[in-house]
């Protein structure tokens, strides 16, 4: 069992792991700043201020939706952060640029409300987020030095990997996250699978991932979040998720970027794999910031069973 100083896994905090794992204090900076916006997000969630009419946010403004809010939580967070050169968001396609002199700073991609739309069903949603060195946020996910997200469903979760595995904090009634799980880890075979897209615009080839699947025993879970399905895949460490290319819309929905890196670096990190059908997530070069990709993630030999399918013409 985790122990620091006579403590308890459960009694550890982010801050603390965090300085346990030898990483340079601009990243644990970072990264307690950004679990430290998600605390807004989840109030913002909590009270219900859903850009209704009549209804103001923390910011005073009438009709803004919990989506644009949430994106301003975070990036107001990040740009005072005092560690990060370059930020972008996919809610607004560009890149800020905070400091000309990347050195020892970091560039970060987010989603800060990925599921939005699920948020007035109670629905869970969440926050992604993939972290660089220096200010180049166009290079392929492999060199990312970080990923995140963060879950607002029953229990808030935060996972994070910086490289040394994958672990998970849950925050407790005093909005602290606290340490619950560590070193996660994926098994070879999925027992699940969450698969996205309308079933009708399906290739033949994913239709033979599926029939794969379903010959197996693999059982259908899927909520519609992105954040929840891999969530549910990487915690159970049994599973698969996938957003295939559809007949009308050939590289997916998913971004590669904002949405795709980050967690194929956490999954690889757990075990599993991530793949396009052709390519490793982690591998494909970004062209552009809202590039999008298809999508098969989880275990491993699922994931490379999927891509033989796939190319099997």
């Amino acid at each position: 069992m985790y122990k620091e100083a006579g403590k308890t896994k459960f009694q550890i905090d982010l801050r603390q792991h965090l300085r346990s794992q030898n990483l340079s204090g601009n990243f644990i900076h970072l990264v307690c700043e950004i679990a430290e916006a998600s605390k807004y997000v989840v109030n913002s969630i909590r009270t219900g201020d859903l850009g209704v009419a009549g209804t103001s946010n923390l910011y005073g403004e009438e009709h803004v939706t919990l989506d644009v809010l949430s994106d301003r939580i975070m990036q107001k967070r990040l740009l005072h952060s005092g560690v990060v050169s370059t930020i972008a968001s996919e809610k607004t396609d560009e890149i800020v640029t905070i400091s000309s002199n990347p050195q020892g700073l970091f560039s970060v991609v987010y989603d800060s409300l990925d599921g939005a739309s699920l948020v007035e069903l109670n629905l869970a949603v969440g926050t992604i987020v993939g972290i660089y060195q220096g200010n180049d946020l166009l290079q392929p996910g492999r060199n990312m030095v970080g990923a995140m997200y963060i879950l607002y469903g029953p229990r808030v979760s935060l996972v994070y990997s910086a490289g040394k595995g994958v672990f998970e904090f849950t925050m407790n009634q005093l909005m602290e996250f606290n340490l619950t799980r560590e070193h996660i880890s994926m098994s070879p075979s999925a027992n699940i699978y969450s698969p996205g897209g309308l079933r009708a615009k399906y290739s033949p080839q994913h239709d033979r991932v599926i029939n794969y699947l379903e010959d197996k025993g693999a059982k259908l879970r899927y909520s519609g979040g992105f954040v929840a399905d891999i969530n549910q895949v990487l915690l159970k460490g049994k599973g698969i998720f996938m957003y295939p290319g559809l007949q009308d819309a050939p590289q997916g929905k998913l971004r590669l970027i904002f949405e795709l890196n980050p967690m194929a670096f956490l999954v690889e990190q757990a075990g599993g794999a991530a793949t396009n059908g052709v390519t490793p997530i982690l591998d494909i070069v970004p062209e552009v910031l809202d590039q999008r990709a298809p999508i098969y993630i989880g275990c491993r030999e699922d994931v490379e069973k999927a891509a033989e399918l796939l190319g099997a013409g």
